[in-house]
């Protein structure tokens, strides 16, 4: 197998492994949506958003350094010294594991209590918490895999631990409720879910180590060497690279704990604790998981790219580099904003469908709305950190952060639990011009130039067919029942809005034919068809 071949078998098997992750985290959260009250879904997303911020401090940007730190010296044939660094990381991830499970565990009433002010959430946190010592080395053995070219581990790792999760916070969630648990006991039950997902993953893993190991001694690798390379050494060399990576990397985790820590404090005097706790459980249960659907794809599309930009970029080939960019933020804005146009103009469906009530719609919309800049914010982030700028989006994403707790406790203060989630687009919004203004200070570049307008009409008049039609179509709860009815809604919205929304894109000359030849071959075979809709008119301009 060629080295582009096995490079795209590798991306395609961990994208679909991310695929299924976000999709299973959604089923998940249908399920438990149905069994919590307003302290269970609160409880809930407080434990699941402070342990994925820790996970990512403990985990982001090592495995990546690490397999590339690996990668390097199989390929100057030196194996004892991957060996020795995969196992200064293996002892790195054992102690974090250890402090970050502890610090999470001893910390979990403290944090309930006096920073997100929750206290039912403590037992749910506390449950988590040991999710945190296997992680950690899950996270280096899929990056010493990745080093060895095996993408496989790391893909049906991920995707067992996210079926075992889900599965066991269901059943565990089911049984606690049957048997007169309180929803404090029931969201810990749940939240000890991601625990079994660990050892099923930590379970994996190992296999497949053991499987590397008997293929290794088959080929007589030469694992014995009397040069040691110092601790030090191999640990500077993998948080110099690693730790800009970690921070970039923390965008979105820190987001969702700042939500699920000043929410109810910041809403508390405006709605009462009561409200403010049902407004933190909707936008952690509900609302975060339906805004995590658009990202995947156009994240997916775009990361593809990433590999090409960064050796345009080392080959200082400006033209090459200025088409790819162009081409990686283009896809990822025109394949990510139809997905996020039907499920915002839907958000009252989509809620109907998957939860247990229609509370809470506007927010599941707005926060949805904003994930095109989330988008744009991961796509910049990525294309910086292909280009060795890893560093200069460390300071962005820090400069983001504070615009996120500034905006937060400003917008909350005039517009509610609104003015927390614009708070969030905010951010995304001032690292995408961070970055934007950093790519175009190294590369001169326009995403869409003189097209902005067409596009935005394309998103107005397909986004207000699709509202139109979630309008209309509520009324079919009246004579169907009402999940049929939303189910139904929920389709049509969602085929009309992609259909128009191409078919404008093509019309108002926003795509060309000669552009998409550059475009991945899924693109085309469903964009070369409707390129005949365009007139002759817009077809001279390119």
């Amino acid at each position: 197998m060629s080295k582009k071949e096995s490079f795209v078998k590798g991306t395609l098997i961990l994208a679909a492994a991310a695929l299924v992750a976000r999709v299973l985290g959604l089923a998940q959260r249908v399920p438990l949506d149905h069994i919590f009250d307003d302290i269970g879904r609160a409880s809930f997303g407080v434990s699941n958003n402070i342990y994925l911020m820790l996970l990512t401090v403990a985990t982001a940007g090592i495995p990546s350094t690490l397999s590339k730190m690996v990668s390097e010296r199989y390929a100057l044939n030196r194996p004892e010294e991957a060996k020795q660094v995969y196992h200064a990381a293996l002892l790195f991830s054992a102690a974090a594991g250890v402090i970050m499970t502890a610090l999470l565990y001893f910390g979990a009433p403290f944090y309930a209590t006096y920073i997100a002010d929750v206290p039912e959430s403590a037992m749910a946190v506390r449950a988590i918490a040991p999710a945190l010592l296997l992680f950690p080395a899950i996270a280096m053995m899929r990056g010493y895999f990745q080093g060895r070219n095996n993408m496989m581990a790391g893909g049906i790792s991920q995707i067992v631990e996210q079926i075992a999760r889900v599965v066991t916070a269901i059943i565990l969630a089911y049984i606690l409720l049957q048997q007169g648990y309180s929803n404090t006991v029931i969201s810990a039950g749940a939240s000890f879910g991601s625990v079994l997902g660990s050892i099923a993953a930590f379970g994996v893993m190992i296999y497949f180590a053991l499987k590397l190991r008997r293929a290794d001694k088959a080929l007589n690798l030469n694992y014995n060497s009397s040069q040691k390379l110092p601790q030090w050494s191999v640990y500077k060399d993998i948080f110099t690279l690693s730790i800009p990576i970690v921070l970039a990397s923390l965008t979105i985790p820190v987001v969702n704990v700042i939500d699920t820590s000043l929410a109810v404090p910041l809403l508390i005097d405006q709605i009462g604790r009561e409200n403010a706790t049902a407004a933190l459980g909707i936008l952690t249960t509900r609302a975060q998981s339906v805004a995590g659907i658009p990202p995947v794809l156009a994240i997916a599309l775009g990361t593809s790219l990433i590999p090409v930009i960064s050796a345009a970029y080392a080959r200082r080939d400006e033209t090459h580099l200025k088409r790819q960019i162009t081409l990686a933020l283009r896809i990822s804005i025109l394949t990510g904003m139809p997905i996020v146009v039907a499920l915002a103009v839907a958000a009252y469906s989509v809620n109907g469908l998957l939860f247990s009530g229609l509370e809470g719609s506007g927010i599941v919309a707005m926060l949805t709305l904003g994930t095109i800049f989330q988008i744009t914010m991961m796509t910049t982030n990525s294309i910086l950190l292909g280009m060795g700028k890893s560093r200069i989006s460390m300071y962005y994403v820090l400069a983001g952060i504070l615009v996120k707790l500034a905006g937060s406790f400003l917008l909350s203060k005039v517009f509610g639990i609104y003015g927390i989630i614009g708070a969030t687009a905010l951010c995304f919004i001032v690292i995408t011009w961070l970055n934007l203004r950093m790519l175009k200070s190294i590369v001169n570049f326009e995403i869409m130039g003189k097209r902005w307008g067409g596009f935005a009409l394309a998103v107005l008049i397909s986004g207000g067919i699709g509202y139109g039609l979630n309008q209309a179509g509520i009324k079919l709860t009246e004579v169907m029942p009402e999940r049929l009815a939303y189910l139904i809604v929920c389709l049509v919205v969602g085929a009309v809005v992609v259909i128009v929304y191409l078919v404008l894109l093509v019309v108002l000359g926003v795509i060309s034919r000669q552009e998409i030849a550059g475009y991945p071959r899924a693109l085309q075979k469903i964009l070369n068809p409707l390129m005949k809709l365009q007139p002759a008119r817009v077809r001279m301009k390119e």
